[in-house]
Parts: C-alpha cells; structure tokens; sequence
C-alpha cells in the first residue's frame, strides 16, 4: 500500500520550507519513502510529490506520520497538501470479495 502526498509552495516560501525539511523526523522502520519528487508550475510554484510505501497492517500508523510530517510545514505561507492512501489492485480486489 502507498500513501501519495502532494505539497505546493509559492517561490518566496522556498527558503522556509528548505530550513522546515531538514528537522523532519527519521521514517519508521515500516515506511520507505520515494521522493520528494518536485516540479515547477506556472501559477502555483513548486510542487513536490512524496511516495510513502508500507504494509497494510500498519495502515493507521503509516496515517497519522504522514500527517503530522506535512503538519510540520504548516504556517509557511501559501503552503498547501493532499495526502491521499492508495491500494494495490490485490488488496483493493480483495476489498470487493475477488481475491
């Protein structure tokens, strides 16, 4: 299973967040993260894209260490998230009584 969270920032918030994400606490043991990926956009700035892969069981731990680590960077200004769970089609067949 996979959390996908998504971060944009305007450009005069870059050095905020730079200085916010290098006191981010160590992962767990039970997430890897890919990421974060980031990108420019027109209109909007940076945009940064973080893959949070775990085990299922541990579905509401990998939750709330997401959560509070977007959290972090809440007060920088014109900062926003998203961060959305994502199954595996084996476990979302599963959900539905295929598997």
């Amino acid at each position: 299973m996979v959390i996908i969270g998504i971060v944009s920032f305007p450009p005069e918030s870059a050095t905020e967040m730079g200085k916010r994400f290098g006191k981010l606490p160590p992962l767990p043991a039970y997430l890897t993260l890919k990421g974060p990926y980031f990108s420019g956009e027109v209109g909007v700035g940076t945009k940064a894209i973080s893959i949070f892969e775990f085990d299922q069981s541990k579905t509401r731990e990998a939750l709330d260490f997401v959560y509070n680590r977007f959290v972090i960077y809440m007060g920088v200004p014109g900062y926003t998230y998203s961060v959305h769970p994502w199954l595996e089609a084996k476990e979302a067949l599963k959900m539905i009584g295929l598997a």
